[in-house]
């Protein structure tokens, strides 16, 4: 049941968001728009840099023509959501006018915000449709893979943690990623 405060409050529509956003009202404040609310994003770490930009090297080459691979960029998720994901493999398009609403992966490199990529963002996600969506879970040195979007859920999980594993993309099955080149000491 919701609090007294919670009916009393109006979510911000991911419309007002944007203007805002090109107004410069959140100039150096790291915020996303995560279910109608402004949701302060921790500062990225060297682990969690060196771990991104490891994604984008290994992606962009297998996929360049056939996906765009936007790095922590805007991801319209609905009419309440923008969040950022650390990597999103998108259809190819000109996103000069809007941010791309389509995702066949998303991944999310997490060390602070495990319990966020595993709640509210795998909920968005998964209601957005996102076939395929990972997340990176540094202190546990382990690769979460979701798959099978059933409204706010995915059906499907699998985890893997051994150095050796592969994995390989659902869209592009073509392209096969081994965990330890994704995760290092």
């Amino acid at each position: 049941m919701p609090s007294p405060t919670s009916d009393l409050l109006r979510p911000l529509q991911r419309a007002e968001y944007d203007q805002l956003v090109a107004l410069g009202v959140f100039v150096g404040e790291p915020v996303e728009l995560l279910d109608g609310a402004l949701v302060t994003v921790s500062p990225i770490g060297p682990p969690h840099a060196s771990t991104v930009q490891r994604l984008n090297e290994l992606l962009l080459p297998r996929l360049t023509g056939r996906a765009s691979l936007r790095i922590q960029s805007p991801f319209a998720a609905g009419p309440l959501s923008e969040p950022e994901p650390d990597v999103a493999v998108v259809p190819l398009g000109s996103y000069d006018t809007a941010h791309p609403n389509q995702a066949y992966l998303i991944v999310e490199v997490a060390d602070s915000s495990l319990a966020i990529d595993r709640g509210a963002k795998a909920r968005i996600y998964a209601e957005c449709g996102v076939p395929e969506y990972w997340i990176v879970n540094l202190s546990e040195r382990r690769l979460e893979i979701y798959r099978e979007p059933m409204g706010g859920s995915y059906q499907q999980s699998l985890t893997l943690n051994e150095p050796g594993a592969e994995l390989t993309l659902l869209r592009f099955p073509d392209v096969c990623l081994r965990l330890d080149a994704i995760i290092t000491c």
